[in-house]
């Protein structure tokens, strides 16, 4: 496990971990979108992509692949969020909101 100051919460890698998660988040709900009618669904799909990365990732690090860290899970979790939301906010605008297509 890493120590708490070679970990910082503001590192490099952070920013790494919210940008990868944030793409992999946005393009996770915009192919489910693309793919299911439901938008809680694009969410899961999106939201379940994303998270499984990032889990898959620090299990990997701790497996002694890389240093695990519980800053870089709150920060895959920071853009999994962010992704998702830019994602549904551009698909409510793009597609807007009426009974076949409800907010969720």
């Amino acid at each position: 496990m890493a120590r708490a100051d070679d970990d910082p919460f503001w590192g490099r890698d952070k920013a790494l971990h919210f940008g990868v998660s944030t793409g992999l988040a946005a393009g996770g709900y915009t192919a489910g979108a693309l793919l299911l009618d439901d938008r809680w669904k694009a969410l899961a799909v999106g939201g379940g992509v994303t998270a499984a990365a990032g889990v898959g990732k620090e299990l990997a690090d701790l497996a002694g692949l890389g240093s695990p860290s519980w800053k870089d899970l709150a920060w895959d979790g920071i853009g999994l969020a962010t992704g998702l939301l830019l994602a549904w906010t551009i698909d409510l605008v793009v597609r807007g909101v009426s009974h076949e297509h409800p907010a969720f």
